[in-house]
């Protein structure tokens, strides 16, 4: 039996059906996903909702860093998530994403930034924070979004 075990996991690693499924881009094809998450970003920092839509599927997915649910407040679809990204424009009138450094590994991709904005009360927002990115067909499908906790900064 042990004989029998050993030949399926061997076959198994031989033909790749425990290798790794991750597609692997070229260079060229990192550049393009870069080039749209650089995008991507710079419409976030210009408070431009429907350019960011634009760079995302019809059936997009966001997932705030805050909510009611275990994984933060979910949005779907363009209308909705464009309604989400108004609405941080709204409560951070200054919002910005900081820096961004952005890693691919096949269809997904991770942005990392320092999140920078004053809320209506005047208190100031500074963290660290990072986006998980799923692609599908050259767009974005799901944004899930991480940021640190860190209280106000007082207004001055």
């Amino acid at each position: 039996m042990k004989k029998l075990m050993l030949f399926f996991l061997i076959s198994s690693i031989i033909t790749g059906k425990l290798m790794s499924q991750t597609t692997i881009r070229s260079a060229e094809g990192n550049k393009s996903v870069i080039a749209i998450l650089d995008s991507f970003a710079n419409a976030f920092n210009a408070h431009d909702a429907g350019k960011i839509i634009s760079y995302m599927t019809d059936d997009c997915i966001f997932e705030a860093s805050a909510g009611p649910d275990v994984n933060g407040e979910k949005f779907v679809g363009k209308e909705a998530v464009k309604k989400a990204f108004e609405d941080i424009f709204k409560n951070y009138p200054d919002a910005k994403w900081n820096d961004p450094h952005h890693f691919i590994s096949g269809d997904r991709a991770v942005s990392e930034w320092t999140f920078t904005g004053t809320k209506p009360d005047g208190s100031k927002i500074e963290v660290a924070g990072c986006d998980l990115f799923t692609f599908r067909n050259g767009k974005i499908y799901i944004k899930n979004s991480y940021r640190k906790n860190r209280p106000p900064i007082p207004r001055s």
